[in-house]
């Protein structure tokens, strides 16, 4: 039911609605989620832009997916998971476990889909972008625009806080405002670089604090796995050349031998563990052989992991192997 007492008698008319189901019916985007007794949504309508606030309501699993020919940008208001996946067609993969504060970019056409058991209750802002407008509020082609997983912009961020207050505590007079902040957001979309134009050409003294930061967690969450050098560039928004300099200068070390170490730092707390043994320590950071994994640990530290963990026996702090 409409807040106020409003009705769609044009279609410019900006509109509240209290439930997905509501927009589902009339034709209007909405990312379904699973099971929908899950979450409360809350979302207002005008030319060209819908945003929707979604609040979880349980700690169970919740399973979001959307696919459809309008651009979706997705604001985590709050977001910590005890498990879960973000994924974005033609973006890597995220488990990210706490992505409050982050922001999701889906181009239209591309597929969203995102399950989690969420540790908090989860807030998102949803505000989904016809292409048309889009295009005449900021000059960006579709064809344009590239998937984003977990961004940080504080621009991007305040304009879409303001946005959700405006469907918290809505006025009769909401209307010119939202349409300026639905502006501005796509103006700032653009703005940051979400096009592929808006990959920086060159890079000096190192890579950003957000760069380092969404790199270094992307390495965290794909200890076990081979990671392109191109995939973490793509999260840098940099060149492959010039990602590596930036990498290099803010890590002192290249990417390769980053994730390396990583790895065995990994080893080193689980060798101070009850279990697992070497062999299924080597297995889970991605080694296919304990004896490869055995001579990068001694290359890295000096040491076998055997050797290793004597020398925390010896304190007290060892385990049988």
């Amino acid at each position: 039911m409409p807040i106020g007492g409003r009705h769609q008698e044009h279609p410019d008319e900006l509109q509240f609605h209290s439930s997905g189901e509501h927009a589902a019916a009339a034709g209007r985007p909405m990312v379904d989620i699973a099971p929908s007794e899950a979450a409360r949504r809350r979302r207002v309508t005008w030319r060209g832009v819908t945003a929707e606030l979604v609040e979880g309501l349980v700690h169970d699993r919740i399973e979001c997916r959307f696919n459809a020919p309008v651009h979706l940008l997705a604001v985590y208001d709050r977001g910590l998971r005890r498990a879960g996946e973000t994924f974005v067609q033609g973006a890597p993969r995220s488990s990210l476990r706490d992505f409050t504060g982050k922001l999701t970019f889906v181009p239209a056409g591309h597929e969203y889909r995102e399950w989690q058991e969420p540790r908090v209750r989860p807030r998102i802002l949803y505000v989904f972008f016809d292409v048309g407008e889009l295009h005449n509020h900021s000059g960006v082609e579709t064809t344009d625009l590239v998937p984003r997983v977990f961004l940080e912009n504080s621009a991007l961020w305040d304009t879409a806080a303001k946005l959700a207050t405006l469907i918290e505590h809505p006025t009769s007079d909401d209307q010119p405002y939202l349409e300026a902040l639905g502006v501005l957001l796509a103006y700032e979309v653009a703005r940051f670089g979400l096009a592929k134009s808006g990959i920086q050409p060159q890079v000096r003294g190192g890579l950003a604090g957000w760069q380092k930061r969404v790199v270094a967690s992307y390495v965290e969450e794909h200890l076990a796995e081979r990671i392109p050098l191109a995939a973490l560039a793509r999260l840098a928004r940099l060149s492959t050349f010039h990602f590596c300099r930036a990498f290099k200068q803010s890590f002192g070390m290249p990417p390769h031998q980053y994730h390396t170490m990583q790895r065995i730092e990994r080893a080193k707390i689980l060798l101070a563990k009850p279990s697992p043994s070497v062999t299924e320590i080597a297995s889970d950071l991605g080694f296919s052989q304990t004896s490869s994994f055995s001579a990068v640990f001694r290359r890295t530290t000096g040491q076998t992991p055997t050797a290793y963990y004597k020398g925390l026996y010896s304190l007290g702090r060892g385990r049988d192997l």
